[in-house]
């Protein structure tokens, strides 16, 4: 088996098994995942890319599109007010971008010159849907951040494939620590699977009704489902 293959099939099962686990605890994140992308959609990137690039997609990110186009947030009716829960953000880095949205940042106008200084990535999850001006890229190098905030900044990897990133999310969901992604950890409010800070939380009406996966004495979690 190439490698090529083996890093497709490894992403394609890490993408399911963290779905599955969705579609089971969190059923309104689970509603928010799109169908496939189209093989016109995910062919047009790949020729955006290449064209203005020299380089084509990651084959992680397209066997992702493959089995998820993006996501669409539910109609919550307690988060009507505040609209603060997105049900699409699941992972702890945000949502999952479409192909189009994905090149938005890393061609800007598509003029010649190349702000990203010729950095081989596709933006693919962001926290920053309105912009995005941040998030996190996916190569073939792996998994890392970007930001276009103060001009480009690309930094990792942080992690060594798309499937070692979706691995790690699954393990924090199902094993813990809560804290092994980072300061924020996962919990559940309104069947949606949202990521949090227990010490400086963004929640704020939702925060009550929002139950941490994992106990985290240090985090000042003392309760949650998965206990």
């Amino acid at each position: 088996m190439s490698e090529r293959n083996d890093q497709v099939e490894r992403v394609t099962a890490a993408w399911q098994q963290l779905t599955g686990w969705l579609r089971v605890h969190a059923p309104t994140s689970y509603a928010s995942l799109l169908p496939p992308a189209t093989e016109e959609e995910i062919g047009a990137a790949e020729a955006l890319l290449t064209h203005h690039l020299g380089y084509g997609l990651p084959a992680e990110l397209v066997a992702v599109w493959r089995l998820c186009g993006g996501v669409e947030h539910q109609y919550i009716e307690a988060n009507e007010d505040e609209g603060e829960v997105g049900s699409g953000a699941f992972l702890p880095d945000g949502v999952l971008l479409a192909p189009g949205a994905a090149l938005g940042p890393r061609l800007p106008g598509i003029s010649e010159r190349d702000y990203w200084y010729g950095a081989e990535v596709v933006p693919w999850l962001t926290r920053d849907e309105a912009g995005p001006e941040h998030g996190h890229w996916v190569s073939a190098r792996g998994v890392g951040r970007w930001s276009t905030m103060a001009g480009v900044e690309v930094t990792g990897p942080d992690h060594p494939s798309a499937a070692a990133y979706l691995e790690a999310v699954h393990r924090t969901l199902v094993e813990g620590p809560g804290d092994r992604m980072g300061a924020d950890v996962p919990g559940i409010v309104w069947g949606c699977l949202v990521w949090d800070d227990p010490r400086d939380p963004l929640l704020d009406d939702a925060l009550p009704h929002w139950t941490p996966l994992h106990r985290s004495a240090r985090r000042g979690c003392e309760t949650g489902v998965g206990n």
